[in-house]
């Protein structure tokens, strides 16, 4: 019998010990946790779970996100970060009450075909929120896998990934695939650590695991490259009670989002108050971190006296700017409204 398939029923019985209480756990259904699983793309769960009760309230079901207006989704979302998901979430809703009458496809491939689906995201839909046996295999349970298997494979190779995927699949209970699955997301998440030592002492799989002696070297991913460093400046410009804000691009980095106008690199005080007749005030610098770039960001308050002729801009009252989905590394800057 192999590794894999020696875990499951002590990863079951822990599981039911020791599974953390997560509000898309109390109801999972399939459009729950398809929400709750786009929000923790690459975002902590501790982070999410305020978010992910607001935006079911405002928006119960699929239809009710593909009725409303993408700014609107957008402003539910900010903060979380990775606009880019929200944006694929709302493309997806639309084709969901179009073509689907409103409920989640209960069909790996087509749930694939959606936008922002992945693999591991159509299989965790359809484990958890189906409760059909489709392995979903992300960063977490590759790394239990691989320690378990004491391999040092690179887990950033797709063959690798797809044969974990096929070997726990081979191992699922088909009676209890959300069980089995959530139960290597908690594992992973708790206890088989990323980030410093894992606590192997009270890991249900310690007798098992042939990597335990490895894991400060397990799982093998390869070098990541370098964050590219840009320097930008913002601008708050004020006008009264208004405040100016601009549409980003449709396409490319924080696509559709609403921020104040900037530009590249670092202006001084001397350039920002030769280009606007008003009072200039330097705001505090602030960084922002993207996945590949990293944005050193300094900021002017102009207090104008009269509006700049500039066609791009959309003068809102200061007080509405909440209902503006403002990314965060511009939301550094609403304090100083």
């Amino acid at each position: 019998m192999s590794v894999l398939s020696k875990m499951v029923t002590p990863l079951l019985d822990w599981y039911a010990r020791e599974q953390r209480v997560l509000p898309w756990r109390t109801e999972p259904t399939p459009y729950h946790i398809w929400i709750s699983e786009i929000m923790l793309q690459q975002t902590r769960v501790e982070a999410v779970i305020d978010y992910y009760h607001r935006f079911l309230a405002r928006f119960p079901d699929a239809d009710a996100v593909a009725k409303a207006e993408l700014d609107e989704v957008l402003a539910q979302w900010q903060g979380l970060g990775y606009y880019r998901r929200c944006e694929m979430l709302y493309r997806t809703a639309k084709i969901i009450s179009e073509q689907y009458r409103g409920k989640i496809p209960a069909d790996f491939a087509t749930l694939l075909s959606l936008p922002g689906i992945g693999r591991y995201t159509a299989a965790a839909i359809m484990s958890i929120g189906f409760q059909k046996p489709y392995a979903a295999v992300d960063g977490n349970v590759l790394r239990v896998v691989m320690r378990l298997e004491n391999s040092e494979e690179c887990i950033d190779d797709g063959s690798v990934k797809k044969w974990v995927e096929e070997a726990l699949q081979g191992v699922m209970p088909k009676d209890r695939t959300s069980a089995f699955t959530q139960a290597l997301m908690d594992l992973g998440a708790t206890v088989c650590l990323p980030n410093g030592a894992p606590k192997c002492d009270i890991c249900p799989l310690q007798d098992l695991c042939q990597g335990k002696d490895s894991a400060d070297r397990i799982p093998v991913r390869k070098a990541k490259k370098e964050r590219r460093v840009e320097q930008r400046t913002v601008f708050l410009l004020c006008f009264k009670d208004q405040v100016a804000v601009k549409k980003r691009p449709g396409k490319g980095l924080l696509a559709n989002m609403w921020e104040f106008p900037n530009q590249e690199g670092h202006l001084s005080l001397a350039e920002v108050e030769s280009r606007y007749r008003g009072n200039v005030t330097p705001l505090a610098e602030a960084r922002h971190v993207f996945t590949h770039i990293e944005w050193e960001l300094c900021g002017y308050r102009v207090e104008l006296e009269e509006k700049p002729k500039d066609a791009a801009l959309q003068w809102i009252k200061k007080a509405e700017i909440a209902s503006y989905a403002i990314p965060a590394a511009f939301s550094y800057f609403k304090k100083d409204l």
